[in-house]
């Protein structure tokens, strides 16, 4: 860890890289997000290699904000790493201090109890407004549903909240151009309540989704060539037909 730090004091000196030295919070906040995501596809190719890897990228991003920030007097790697022990204590009160847990979900209620208090969390309004906007949306979504059910606002049965999906489906049908937007992203957030109820994970889901879509393309167009055909040559409807064949 020592050997980080001194690497990237080394890179941000007068005498260092002249890229790194430019580089300010907001330059490099993308970067943060870009590696969390090649780590996660690491974890999901079970690549542990490639694995350990990304996560030093992600390590790297949290000692460049923290050089940063130390260069401006804000704080240093020392005061991340004091606050998320601190902050692991406090929340564990059923570990460090006198709650109790006995499963799984009465550990998470004490987690979430305490971090309302660490934050000021008075009401359940909070409570939303306190998941970050810059989640991806599906993850927004779900996460900001879950809050709304501690209140008692929730479907009692996936039922309620299938007949939503239909009726905002519905209502996209007959939205005008100013309220298109708007009636689509209802149905998307209806959606992800189902997954909910199913305990799905929209992101994952999407994304798998995505790539079976992919897959699929990826062989609808090899059929095409060996057929000897461009994709951009044929109509819909054969394009349609290859599909079909495709997914047989």
């Amino acid at each position: 860890m020592d050997d980080l730090l001194n690497i990237m004091k080394r890179l941000r000196a007068d005498d260092g890289c002249e890229w790194d030295k430019a580089q300010t919070h907001q330059s490099i906040k993308r970067s943060m997000i870009e590696e969390v995501y090649e780590a996660i596809e690491a974890l999901d190719n079970n690549d542990d290699k490639m694995f350990a890897n990304e996560l030093g990228d992600v390590l790297l991003q949290v000692v460049f904000h923290s050089r940063i920030a130390e260069e401006r007097g804000a704080f240093d790697f020392g005061d991340v790493v004091n606050e998320i022990c601190t902050k692991l204590i406090d929340r564990h009160s059923h570990v460090f201090g006198n709650d109790k847990a006995g499963n799984e979900a009465e550990a998470l209620k004490a987690w979430e109890n305490n971090k309302k208090k660490e934050k000021g969390l008075k009401t359940f309004s909070d409570a939303l407004v306190d998941v970050p906007k810059n989640f991806p949306a599906l993850i927004r979504a779900e996460k900001v549903q879950k809050k709304a059910k501690n209140a008692g606002f929730d479907w009692e049965n996936i039922d309620g909240a299938m007949d939503k999906v239909y009726e905002e489906l519905d209502e996209l049908k007959s939205a005008s151009q100013e309220t298109v937007s708007e009636e689509f992203g209802d149905l998307l957030f209806s959606v992800v309540n189902v997954g909910r109820f199913l305990n799905v994970d929209p992101e994952i889901s999407l994304n798998d989704a995505t790539n079976k879509f992919i897959d699929r393309f990826i062989k609808m167009e090899k059929l095409s060539e060996e057929k000897g055909r461009k994709l951009d040559e044929l109509s819909l409807g054969e394009l349609d037909d290859l599909w079909n064949e495709i997914k047989k």
